[in-house]
């Protein structure tokens, strides 16, 4: 399986997979051949069941995306956007898509005509009074109809697609009785009887000047009929309304249909979408699935070998694709890495980070540093009260709390004058918790004054090397080509050249910006592939562009709100390089296409990245680059892997969140985090928390010790044909179980690398395995050596391609520091062996002479000794001691937890003689109150007694019930019988 041929590109020609139809209940729905239940609503289907009517994986809908009803759709539905001149009347929700209206001011044309359904989409149609434009000149809106002068008249009426047409005013001449007559559009059955092509293009589009055919319309028949005589949309440019309804139509039936085929309907989308995919031709499929966010869907691969691959961000994840890929599908793989050196916060927080320690070497005063820290309270407060988010919120609010806890103490300090070394700590003390505080108040009051491109470099060449060494840690491959935009920055300009020579860039005061409008109105380019649903969302529009270029100034220079920037012109207090356009740096998204393109040329096969990276940064990045190579396919794949998440909430640098490698190592082996990513899909969000981490930990603990079971039986000696032994029952189908779990394991792997299913399947395996290996030890009996080795070489081969075991160890997890596991295994163990056989040697002679003294010395070295070494030695009835070689925190902890265990069981036992003790002198105090006693003492509930001493009256003189009489007596009947047994106990001479 492993020497399958790998993945590359996508087949050009469309793949229909034939199953049979099955019937399923209302709520549950087909998948190969068995019937799963429906998500509910706010969830999509992130794993289907595994067996008939069963239930498989749902997962919550992510940000900006909602599932209103209960579905089998692995993704949930994009939320509208709305646009620049409406507002928000209903935000999106999990349930419900976002709603939209226009602002004050502003109002649309168009009318409901179908409503949305869970089936359908709503549909629109410009209202009566207005026309709909959706040519390359004008925006897709609904405009008002035109009235004609008072000394024209109307020739030709406004309609849903078309503005009123004027005419000349003649009414001597009975022209516009003429114009009724001669042009009153021919209908369908006239169309289709014209044989002549350009003559039935002429009459279908006098047709078409009455009705609508776009936005909201639905087709007919006699649509699909005429579209099927069509060969193509008419190149004379008088003929646009056939051009128009020829490419709606085409985009409703998915092209032009042959005579004779069945030309099938679809449901029309009013908002944009993603545009049609088309895989490379000339390859043939293998079994290999990847979701394609070009696609969202899983689509196949091919049989070429070689594998270029540009990645940013995400590195576990994509380090286990890229493993799996080369090693196990066998391709060829070109991994290209881009460290982005040059961009808008790096140079903020450089110029911050410089500004702040220049401000801090010249050590002021603590006057100075409190009228500072009061001047940079002021902006920092405004910006406070406008941010919105509440994640942000949250995040400054804690920030300005801290800067005044930090304040009060220095300012007391320097009004009682307190001695100079204290008053210096609370100094240091402020300026570490303000430091993001007047870092930000330094670069706003002296920023432009930074001008070296050295103090630019420093920050993104520290933060690199601290890069490489937790990839090196975390056991990730390192890149084939690693690129620096700052490297680049010759090519970039070069690049940017080329696009404006293209037709597709302009320049603007210094800057240069992609076009668009014009890159989305050429007929071979598409602009927004991935999302294209964002298209227009000015939000994430801004933050792509980055902190130091959304200035009113920056943003006028744009011929439309959807116009990034290829090139910027530096400001003071920016990096820059000479151009042709003036002294100015690179944009963010031009750097990977620059870079890749020098690199792989006019396409590569696979784009990697994080799922918040789709849009506006890889969007960006496709239109560009097809600008550049003038093609539509710069990236065959893009894979998008799933946010990281601490304890649910998002991770966030900027909204300090987050958890460094160097800190999640501490708490953690490398070994531990690859297998919490293993657990879940790659494309999945991943929250790192203590119940995911514990999952891990307990896999990797399940896992090791079936991998020292089979050493140790593996160990023990047998001669040349003892190793193959006869199968029996038991054998055969533990077997026939190691080759379904392969299969399953192949399976899910082609099924867009699905670990998490393998992971299962693997720990599914195990369980058979030490299932079998009981069975054969409870009847006394040696398990098969031959079998259960080639199951745990496989779990070997298979933990090694995942990057979950770091060394060349034959079999397991390595023991030991790095370098030393199999030698530290192969030398220790003959040792470790003789050593147990002597001891229980020992312990056989010392329980036979009846030697306590010895076994405790012995059971003092399995328990207390050896543990320290990193070696257990585990003591089985009537069995060799089994030894085993675990890490020595490992079972340092183990016996930590053995002895807390054990404390535990002592205290509780204590506690429950205790109980019983205080129980029991309870019972001896009260059976020595003779019954005649025993209520004179409750003067507060009774004020009379009998002779007996029974209670006759309560405290206010009334006499008791009858009731209460006679539980007072069955007390004293029982208390009569207890005060016997005292007396008697007391005579017996058994009571002290």
């Amino acid at each position: 399986m492993a020497g399958w041929p790998a993945l590359l590109l996508l087949l050009s020609v469309t793949v229909t997979v034939a199953a049979d139809i099955i019937s399923c209940d209302p709520n549950e729905y087909p998948y190969a051949n068995i019937c799963c239940q429906r998500c509910q609503a706010g969830h999509h289907i992130s794993r289907h069941c595994s067996r008939n009517h069963g239930v498989g994986e749902c997962a919550p809908c992510e940000h900006n995306t909602f599932m209103a009803h209960a579905s089998d759709k692995t993704e949930c539905f994009p939320c509208v956007q709305c646009r620049d001149d409406q507002e928000i009347v209903a935000e999106c929700t999990m349930t419900s898509d976002r709603r939209c209206q226009c602002k004050r001011g502003s109002f649309y044309y168009q009318e409901i005509v179908a409503e949305c359904t869970m089936t359908s989409d709503r549909r629109c149609q410009c209202k009566r009074g207005s026309f709909y434009c959706d040519s390359a000149d004008c925006v897709e809106n609904c405009f008002r109809c035109s009235r004609c002068p008072k000394n024209r008249v109307i020739r030709y009426p406004c309609n849903a697609t078309a503005d009123t047409v004027c005419g000349e005013a003649n009414p001597e001449s009975g022209l516009q009785r003429l114009f009724v007559k001669v042009f009153r559009p021919p209908d369908y059955r006239s169309i289709l009887s014209i044989s002549d092509e350009a003559a039935r293009a002429r009459a279908l589009n006098e047709h078409l000047s009455t009705r609508s055919y776009v936005q909201g319309y639905s087709l007919s028949q006699a649509d699909v009929d005429v579209f099927r005589q069509l060969s193509a949309p008419p190149a004379d440019s008088r003929l646009f309304h056939v051009a128009r309804w020829f490419r709606h139509i085409e985009a409703l039936l998915g092209g032009p249909c042959d005579k004779g085929e069945p030309c099938g309907l679809r449901a029309s989308k009013g908002r944009r979408v993603q545009p049609q995919w088309s895989p490379p031709a000339g390859t043939q499929p293998c079994k290999l699935r990847l979701y394609n966010s070009l696609t969202r869907n899983k689509v196949l691969s091919s049989q070429n070998t070689i594998l270029n691959w540009v990645v940013t961000g995400s590195y576990i994840s994509f380090d286990i694709l890229r493993r799996v890929l080369k090693d196990y599908f066998k391709f060829d793989v070109f991994y290209c890495m881009n460290i982005t050196d040059i961009d808008d916060k790096i140079i903020k927080r450089a110029r911050q980070n410089y500004l702040f320690e220049q401000y801090r070497e010249r050590k002021p005063q603590a006057e100075q540093l409190l009228a500072d820290v009061c001047a940079a309270l002021k902006p920092f407060s405004i910006k406070l009260s406008e941010t919105t988010d509440p994640d942000k919120k949250q995040m400054l609010e804690r920030i300005q709390h801290a800067v005044k806890l930090a304040t009060e103490p220095l300012e007391k300090a320097v009004q009682s004058k307190l001695p100079g070394e204290e008053v210096n700590s609370r100094v240091e003390v402020l300026l570490e918790e303000a430091k993001d505080l007047l870092s930000d108040w330094l670069d706003s009051t002296f920023g432009s004054e930074v001008t070296d491109n050295s103090i630019f470099s420093k920050l993104p060449k520290f933060w690199e090397a601290e890069f490489h060494k937790d990839m090196e840690a975390l056991n990730v491959l390192p890149p084939d080509v690693l690129t620096r935009v700052s490297e680049y920055v010759p090519e970039i300009v070069n690049f940017v050249q080329k696009i404006m020579d293209n037709g597709y860039g302009y320049a603007s005061n210094g800057s240069v910006y992609f076009d668009t409008v014009k890159f989305a109105s050429s007929e071979k380019h598409s602009y927004g592939k991935l999302v294209p649903e964002a298209v227009g969302d000015q939000k994430a529009l801004q933050e792509g562009e980055g902190d130091l270029s959304i200035s009113a100034d920056r943003l006028s220079e744009k011929r439309s709100p959807s116009d990034f920037a290829l090139w910027k012109a530096s400001k003071p207090g920016e990096p820059s390089w000479p151009c042709p356009w003036g002294k100015g740096r690179p944009g963010w998204h031009i750097e990977c296409s620059a870079m890749a393109g020098t690199l792989l040329g006019a396409s590569m096969d696979i784009h990697g990245g994080g799922f918040d990276l789709r849009f506006p940064h890889h969007d960006n990045e496709l239109a560009q680059s097809e600008a550049y190579f003038e093609n539509d396919c710069w990236v065959r794949y893009f894979l998008h892997t799933g946010h990281l998440t601490i304890a649910g909430c998002k991770m966030s640098k900027s909204l300090k969140n987050f958890i460094t490698i160097k800190d999640a190592l501490k708490k953690h082996s490398a070994r531990q985090l690859r297998l919490a990513f293993l657990m879940h899909s790659w494309k999945d969000t991943l929250d790192y928390s203590s119940n995911t981490m514990e999952s891990a930990l307990q896999y990797e603990k399940f896992m090791n010790e079936f991998f020292l079971n089979v050493k140790d039986i593996l160990r023990a000696p047998v001669d040349i044909t003892g190793q193959f032994e006869k199968w029996e029952e038991e054998e055969a189908e533990l077997n026939k179980n190691f080759y379904d779990k392969k299969m399953a394991v192949h399976e899910a792997l082609c099924d867009n690398v699905d670990t998490r299913t393998v992971m299962e399947e693997m720990r599914a395996l195990v369980s058979q395995c030490n299932l079998y290996m009981a069975t054969r030890k409870a009847a006394r009996r040696r398990p098969n050596r031959a079998l259960l080795e080639n199951i745990a070489l496989y779990l070997t081969h298979m933990l090694k391609i995942f990057g979950a075991i770091e060394e060349e160890s034959t079999l397991g997890f390595p023991v030991g520091g790095p370098g030393t596991s199999l030698n530290l295994e192969a030398t220790v163990m003959p040792y470790l062996q003789v050593l147990s056989e002597f001891r229980e040697g020992v312990r056989k002679i010392a329980r036979e002479k009846k030697v306590p003294e010895v076994l405790q010395l012995s059971d003092a070295l399995r328990d207390d000794v050896l543990p320290e070494l990193g070696v257990r030695f585990e003591d089985h009835e009537g069995l060799p001691t089994v030894v085993k070689l675990v890490d020595r925190d490992t079972l340092l902890k183990e016996r930590e937890e053995k002895k807390r265990v054990e404390e535990e069981k002592r205290k509780k036992k204590e506690e429950a003689a205790r109980k019983k003790q205080e129980q029991e002198a309870a019972k001896l105090a009260k059976m020595k109150i003779p019954p005649s006693e025993m209520f004179l003492s409750e003067s507060d509930k009774y004020s009379k007694f009998d002779e007996n001493g029974l209670p006759t009256h309560d405290t206010e003189g009334k006499e008791l019930s009858k009731g209460q009489t006679k539980k007072l007596k069955k007390l004293f009947e029982v208390q009569e019988k207890l005060y016997k047994e005292y007396l008697q106990m007391v005579q017996n001479g058994s009571f002290q």
